[in-house]
């Protein structure tokens, strides 16, 4: 009896251990007690960290800046049309665009001295066809202040980084040379000049960076920033336009070549026609040679008879 006690627990043991659901609950409670423990150890990371950032955030003291802050807005400052009221304006020729409909390329080009000339810029004028004040369509310094025979008096303002914006055709001139301007200040008046005489007062704006146009329109309330990226745009689309060109110049030149081969063509059986009856020609001069020999033989055997 006494042994069967000893050994009755350890067989209640194994018997457990035999049991089909003892390993699949013993594997169950283990995966939830680690899946516990790392719960609480990220609650008590995020903790900490709050805690750190609070007293990083207290012992923070910011440094104050004795220099005056530039305006955000003078920074963002972006390309307005060159008319103190906009709503007035009309833009009576459009900037040569070569990716532009055939309307808009015709209402780009200049009528001058019995010859046509790509616009590189745009010319404004109002409804009523007064003068109007021209403005600067950003600010920068003058760069220059001339009167040309063609354009009238122009007025050029440099905004840095090879950017320069043109006012030509203008009546009266109100800055000088390496004055400095602001967006929206009058530079002068909207006059007359040769090169558009058929526009009557008018503003003839560009922009340029270094010597290359670019679409005032395009440009229009955005940055200078995005100058570029119409540059290259504008640079693809002139590509384009070029290799159409040549295209079309292959082609016509392939167009005037076809029919000298045709011509070749045509002629090729009149030489074989003239061939033809040129050997008919000598056929007939063998076929009559070879007659008269014939007649030569008779004539000798009647010569022998008698």
């Amino acid at each position: 009896m006494n042994e069967e006690n000893k050994f009755g627990p350890k067989k209640s043991w194994t018997r457990i251990f035999r049991k089909k659901w003892f390993f699949p609950s013993l594997y169950l409670v283990l995966a939830a007690l680690l899946i516990s423990a790392v719960v609480w150890y990220q609650n008590n990371g995020d903790d900490q960290e709050i805690v750190e950032e609070r007293e990083q955030s207290e012992e923070y003291s910011p440094v104050l800046n004795e220099e005056e802050a530039e305006p955000v807005m003078e920074q963002q400052e972006v390309v307005q049309l060159p008319i103190e009221n906009t709503e007035e304006a009309q833009i009576v020729t459009k900037f040569f665009d070569y990716n532009a409909d055939e309307s808009e390329k015709v209402n780009a080009l200049i009528h001058y001295n019995n010859r046509y000339y790509q616009s590189t810029g745009i010319d404004i004028t109002t409804e009523d066809g007064e003068g109007f004040e021209v403005v600067a369509a950003l600010s920068g310094t003058v760069a220059e202040v001339k009167e040309d025979p063609l354009l009238g008096n122009v007025v050029v303002i440099d905004h840095g980084d090879d950017v320069k914006t043109y006012y030509a055709s203008l009546g009266d001139v109100k800055v000088e040379a390496d004055a400095n301007v602001k967006q929206g200040e009058a530079i002068g008046t909207a006059g007359k000049n040769k090169f558009g005489t058929e526009h009557g007062n008018h503003v003839h704006f560009e922009v340029r960076k270094g010597d290359t146009p670019v679409n005032p329109e395009a440009l229009l309330n955005q940055p200078l920033a995005n100058i570029a990226e119409l540059m290259d745009s504008a640079e693809s689309t002139e590509d384009v336009a070029e290799d159409a060109d040549e295209s079309e110049g292959v082609t016509e030149e392939a167009e005037e070549t076809e029919p000298t081969e045709e011509t070749d063509a045509v002629e090729q059986p009149e030489e074989a026609d003239e061939q033809d009856e040129d050997a008919d020609a000598e056929l007939d001069e063998s076929d009559a040679d070879l007659e008269v020999e014939d007649e030569q033989p008779e004539e000798t055997e009647d010569d022998t008879e008698e």
